[in-house]
This record gives C-alpha cells, sequence and structure tokens, in this order.
C-alpha cells in the first residue's frame, strides 16, 4: 500500500485535492468533527482539562474556540487530547483500506505530529497567498485570530516544501489539478 500525505497551507486546498485523486482518504478535519460530535470519552477528558469552557456534549466548536482564544496553552491540550484519538480513527481507516493500491492522509499537523512514515510519499499543495485569503475568508465562522493561533503551531509552508517529494499547483481548476495528478500516479505507480 502506498500513503501518500498532503501537505499546505491552512486553506489551501488539501482536502479538495485529496479527493480528486479517487483513492480512499482519511480526512482529519472531519474526523475530529464527527468525534467532537460522537466521542463522550473526548468530552469527558476535556471538560476535565478545561472545565471553564467545555460544558455541553455534543461539543460545540464555539467552546473549543474560546478556550483556545483565552489562552494558547489550552490549544496544546486540546491537541494533546484530540489527536490520540484521531491517531487512533487513522489506524482503523489504514487497517479497512489495507487492500488498497494508495491511500490518502489528509491531515493538517501530519509533519508537526510525526504521524508520516519514512515511506510515505509528500504532497505539498502550493496555492497563492490571496487564493488562500479568498477562500478562507469565505469560511463560515471564520475567526481571523483563531486561524493565526493555527498557523503558529505549523511548521513552515518553505519545511513542508523541502521535505515533499511532489508539489502540485493549486489554481483551483479541477482540469489542471487531474493533470498534475495523473503526472503524480504515473510516477509512483
Amino acid at each position: 500500500m502506498i500513503r501518500i500525505g498532503i501537505l499546505g497551507d491552512i486553506g489551501s486546498g488539501k482536502s479538495y485535492i485529496a479527493n480528486c485523486f479517487g483513492y480512499p482518504v482519511f480526512n482529519a478535519d472531519k474526523e475530529v468533527s464527527r468525534l467532537y460530535k460522537s466521542n463522550k470519552k473526548i468530552f469527558l477528558k476535556l471538560k476535565r482539562k478545561l472545565p471553564k469552557y467545555i460544558y455541553s456534549f455534543p461539543i460545540d466548536k464555539s467552546e473549543i474556540a474560546k478556550a483556545i482564544l483565552s489562552d494558547s496553552k489550552n490549544l496544546k491540550k486540546i491537541i494533546k487530547i484530540v489527536h490520540e484519538e484521531v491517531k487512533k480513527e487513522m489506524n482503523l481507516f489504514i487497517s479497512k483500506n489495507k487492500n488498497k493500491k494508495i491511500i490518502i492522509l489528509d491531515i493538517p499537523l501530519l509533519l508537526e505530529n510525526k504521524i508520516n512514515k519514512k515511506n510515505d510519499i509528500l504532497i505539498f499543495i502550493d496555492s497563492k497567498k490571496k487564493d488562500i485569503e479568498k477562500r478562507i475568508l469565505k469560511r463560515v465562522n471564520f475567526n481571523r485570530k483563531l486561524f493565526n493561533k493555527f498557523k503558529k503551531i505549523q511548521l513552515a509552508s518553505s519545511y513542508k516544501k523541502k521535505k515533499s517529494h511532489f508539489i502540485i499547483k493549486n489554481n483551483f481548476v479541477k482540469k489542471s489539478v487531474k493533470k498534475d495528478i495523473n503526472n503524480i500516479l504515473e510516477k509512483i505507480l
């Protein structure tokens, strides 16, 4: 099985491109949302660590946002609790798809949390800053301060680019993205 890790800035189109590959995708952001809605264990751990902020189940993302904005240390506490469960779900996803030729890992903190393996193929999604800015401003409940806190915990784009085996220039045109994907697939298969 070939594991492809998708890297890039927030809003660069990682999930869009991950889905364009046509192989099973593990989307960590969707997994976190699902866990907030369904995992009582995460709720109880977060409530224990952050009792002033987390008080309702399913977990309301606005409670998470308030906790992060009030103290940067809270983000690390949340990540420690949530990523432990996300990693379990990712391992489950990998074992369910072990007979697939390729799987795609769409995990924003793939390198930061050392989730990638030595043989993973890393692909950096390169988008113009103005395109990213336009896209993230359209997001529902976009919060600039929250965005900046998340940016601070991410490795520099230049580092991620250097670590990547391939770079896809995302101009948000499906035809050119598919062409880049097909070129990559030809090289790795």
